[in-house]
């Protein structure tokens, strides 16, 4: 099954192994693999599994959705993919290099880096006191003040060579800014912007890294219905122009249907991929927003298996 893309093409595998997405030149789009992955939360009534044994393989330029009821694990795995907790089992492979695994490299311990991925979480996050521009470079600018530091300790840098200097950040984080139709309000404060334009400039923030794999939390989900259409639409635009490895997580089966190349659903507790959805819908279908029947239409025997997989892992 292929799902264009620009000039590119997504061949889309109905399982946990990918074989498609072919990333744009000039941008390197991860590959991700991942192997038995366990993890959970202490507590105190002991220890609570939350994903049990899961596997995955993203190729370069693929789009992910990960579908479930809440909590079933959707942030875990986000979490566990950006290098943010150390699972109880399994390991996660980003371009081949373990970041993320139960038994560091063999010697019993475990551990987890960062520094490979971009996440953005449900929330905004903009900091009130700054501005849009200065929003948009804050994370970068932490990021790399970080890798000085970890330069002088031996350790790897994320930004693949040379790190770049303030003003090149500058540089793009306003490039990206204007791309996303905010260059006329840098200097405004986020008090002053809508939901909307929150939302842009936090996916800006994160997209100023540069980083090959993206991770969306639920970008959307405190937004208005139009908002939300109307952003979706703008995403599908973003992740052309902007190519990485994309993982994103909603409730929205329509919003998983529309964005993804393919959708896994997570099932039970703790959770398991129940199934996997590949989706071929033409990108021309997928901008069709201004029409919704149209696009719903195209949809439906999408949004039907996840549905059945959704009534099934309540189930089982």
């Amino acid at each position: 099954m292929m799902r264009a893309t620009g000039s590119c093409t997504h061949p889309v595998s109905s399982g946990p192994e990918s074989s498609g997405g072919v990333a744009r030149e000039g941008h390197a789009a991860a590959t991700v693999t991942v192997r038995g992955l366990c993890a959970g939360y202490g507590g105190r009534q002991g220890h609570l599994p939350v994903l049990a044994g899961l596997d995955l393989a993203l190729s370069p330029g693929e789009c992910l959705v990960v579908v479930g009821e809440s909590g079933c694990g959707k942030s875990t795995l986000l979490h566990l993919l950006a290098g943010l907790m150390t699972p109880d089992a399994g390991e996660v492979l980003v371009d081949g290099r373990v970041v993320t695994t139960a038994d560091a490299g063999g010697g019993g311990s475990a551990g987890c880096s960062s520094g490979h991925a971009a996440y953005m979480f449900q929330r905004d996050l903009l900091l009130p006191w700054k501005s849009v521009l200065a929003n948009t470079m804050f994370v970068a600018e932490v990021a790399r003040g970080a890798r000085v530091l970890d330069g002088e300790r031996g350790r790897s840098q994320p930004w693949g060579g040379d790190r770049p200097s303030k003003d090149e950040l500058e540089q793009r984080a306003r490039a990206i800014l204007g791309e996303f139709g905010l260059g006329s309000v840098l200097e405004v404060f986020p008090g002053e912007l809508s939901g909307g334009m929150r939302q842009r400039v936090a996916l800006a923030r994160t997209l100023v890294l540069g980083r090959g794999l993206v991770l969306l939390d639920e970008p959307f989900g405190s937004l208005d219905a139009f908002t939300r259409a109307e952003l979706q639409g703008w995403l599908l635009n973003v992740m052309e122009t902007h190519p990485a490895t994309w993982v994103l997580v909603t409730h929205d089966v329509r919003e998983a249907v529309l964005l993804g190349d393919r959708v896994v659903v997570l099932a039970g507790r703790p959770a398991r991929a129940a199934g996997w959805v590949p989706v071929s819908l033409d990108q021309t279908v997928r901008r069709s927003l201004a029409a919704p029947e149209a696009v719903d239409h195209a949809m439906t025997p999408f949004t039907r298996r996840i549905h059945r997989l959704l009534a099934q892992g309540r189930t089982s």
